[in-house]
């Protein structure tokens, strides 16, 4: 049982990236799924949680209007769009989840996957 988060990079100020979650030896479909991120020295934040009924949480002041998460289903992935990216934007990626709800909660955080690094610099 493993969850994956992929699609991170360099990218430079501006740019964009899709970052992917996976999961194997279990379903994502079933789930809410939520993305965080840790930059060095930081505490973790929360980014946003999608139900799997595509119900999504508030995203944080910091990357409102520019990042969006989303799944779909049918490829079993839940995806976070970052678009006009800022060097504080700089951190490692999580996705998580509970295997148990199908709504966020305070729990969606409980099984972590791999995370994806995303660096935004000139």
């Amino acid at each position: 049982v493993q969850l994956q988060a992929s699609g991170g990079g360099l990218v430079q100020p501006g740019g964009s990236l899709r970052l992917s979650c996976s999961a194997s030896g279990f379903s994502l479909r079933y789930y809410a799924v939520g993305w965080f991120r840790q930059a060095p020295g930081k505490e973790r934040e929360e980014i946003s949680c999608i139900s799997s009924q595509n119900r999504t949480t508030e995203v944080p002041g910091s990357v409102r209007g520019r990042f969006t998460i989303s799944r779909d289903n049918s490829k079993d992935t839940v995806y976070l769009q970052m678009n006009n990216l800022k060097p504080e934007d700089t951190a490692v990626y999580y996705c998580a989840t509970d295997m148990a709800r199908d709504y966020c909660s305070r729990y969606t955080g409980t099984f972590w996957g791999h995370g994806t690094q995303v660096t935004v610099s000139s």
